[in-house]
């Protein structure tokens, strides 16, 4: 792993971070292509890239209730019995998040509140490639169930002879989601933006995927809804004295083995320490099964930092934004206050990463790459949207009005304040124009309402 010692108060910038996005320029360009593929060819052009990228040649891409019903007998019961578990936890973390709507009544009759109303479709992306996740079908199908979504989409890469794990099946059936298709990577994307023959689109699509997939997102981003754009796993691990290095080191390697490219911080307070977490990585990767990735990972992303001091150690970790935060400190609750920017955040030695994977509720779809800075963790929240609702009495039309017009003339908008004033002028002469216009279209209204140019 690389490594940074700061000087007492030098401070961590990101400078000192290699991060390299969601996707690259190329990425882009082959995305971009895919998703104009399957917008033109339908399809045609899903079963062609299939082919290319999954070397399978897929003529259903919907998943029948029989095969379904097949697949999930082969789930091992443990497993089987471990996904409802996880799926109590996580609905019931997620049922506290449900907003309902709600309105309030000022003084003058006036009523305004919000309409809380579930998305009508969703498409979750569950990843495939270098391992398989039922997890994610719980994370992204959840929380849209919660919310009330009539419409859940699982797209998710086939395996080599054109079928599905079994345990991503029985997580659907679990979560509550109504169709199911085997394709995955952009042009699953592109199916669920723009429709195909045997796919119809959605109003938005959650779920991470690689850098082609976080490319996809991008494109049609704007024409359907997306949660947000994935890059690289990520963990940062705060670790003085007290944390065994056996424990951290554990805890990076959980991370490292998701993807070569995924990034590992360790930060903390002695270079000594450091030393024995780093030998501790080596000597769990001759057991490890995913030593190869594991190992690429730490050696090229892969950071430590020493720090002088906790409050420095803090600030790096704010600049870092990781997706994954863990505090393996004494009394880690304590610094919660400090913490700006993370993911999601794990405190205290017992509190592995993993736990936030798959079992304790919160939802494992983070933000990366740094934008915990501004981003949040998915939740009921992506599945619902609101409504403004308004009601005006005459009462508060009348209170209101000379506000209103007052701006609307400053905008140079007429047609926004004559529509207060001709309400105003019928409550007050019941004529629409005014007293002195007796009638006559236009009124000298016309000529308060100011004459600058408008941008509607």
């Amino acid at each position: 792993m690389r490594r940074i010692i700061l000087k007492p108060g030098e401070q961590f910038t990101n400078s000192h971070l290699k991060r390299t996005g969601a996707f690259n320029a190329a990425a882009l360009t082959a995305a971009t292509a895919i998703v104009e593929g399957v917008r033109e060819r339908g399809d045609e052009a899903l079963r062609a890239y299939t082919e290319q990228f999954d070397g399978v040649r897929v003529e259903d891409f919907r998943v029948s209730q029989a095969a379904i019903a097949e697949a999930i007998v082969n789930v091992n019961d443990k497993t089987a019995a471990a996904l409802r578990q996880a799926a109590v936890q996580i609905r019931d973390f997620h049922e506290r998040q449900k907003q309902q709507s709600w309105f309030t009544v000022r003084e003058d009759g006036a009523l305004v509140g919000s309409k809380v109303e579930p998305l009508e479709s969703v498409g979750i992306y569950v990843p495939g490639g270098r391992a398989l996740y039922p997890s994610s079908v719980l994370m992204n199908a959840l929380p849209a169930a919660v919310a009330g979504v009539k419409r859940i989409v699982c797209v998710t890469p086939p395996t080599a002879d054109g079928t599905l794990d079994p345990a991503i099946l029985e997580a659907c059936r679990i979560s509550g989601v109504t169709e199911i298709y085997a394709v995955g990577g952009a042009q699953a994307i592109a199916a669920l933006a723009y429709g195909t023959e045997s796919i119809a689109p959605v109003a938005k699509i959650t779920g991470p995927g690689n850098a082609y997939v976080a490319a996809a997102k991008k494109v049609v981003s704007g024409d359907v809804g997306i949660d947000m754009i994935a890059g690289p796993s990520e963990v940062c691990v705060v670790a003085d004295s007290t944390a065994d290095p056996a424990l951290v080191a554990i805890d990076l390697m959980a991370q490292a083995e998701h993807d070569p490219l995924a990034a590992c911080y360790l930060v903390t307070f002695d270079a000594e320490y450091a030393d024995e977490v780093e030998r501790m990585v080596e000597r769990h990767l001759q057991t490890s099964t995913r030593a190869e990735i594991t190992a690429a990972s730490l050696a090229d992303q892969g950071l430590i930092v020493v720090c002088d001091s906790m409050p420095q150690a803090i600030e790096a970790v704010n600049v870092i934004a990781p997706e994954h935060l863990e505090l393996h400190v004494d009394h880690a609750f304590d610094l919660l206050g400090a913490i700006r920017n993370a993911g999601a955040i794990f405190l205290g030695a017992w509190t592995p990463e993993a736990v936030g994977d798959y079992a304790a509720g919160p939802n494992h779809t983070l933000p990366t790459g740094g934008t915990a800075r501004y981003a949040s963790p998915l939740s009921v929240d992506e599945f619902v949207k609101k409504s403004s609702v308004i009601q005006y009495s005459s009462q508060a039309l009348v209170r209101d009005a000379d506000m209103v017009m007052t701006i609307a003339r400053h905008e140079g908008l007429w047609a926004h304040a004559m529509s207060v004033e001709m309400r105003k002028n019928l409550l007050a002469t019941g004529n629409v124009y005014g007293m002195e216009a007796g009638g006559r279209e236009g009124g000298d209204g016309a000529g308060r309402a100011g004459s600058g140019n408008a941008d509607a």
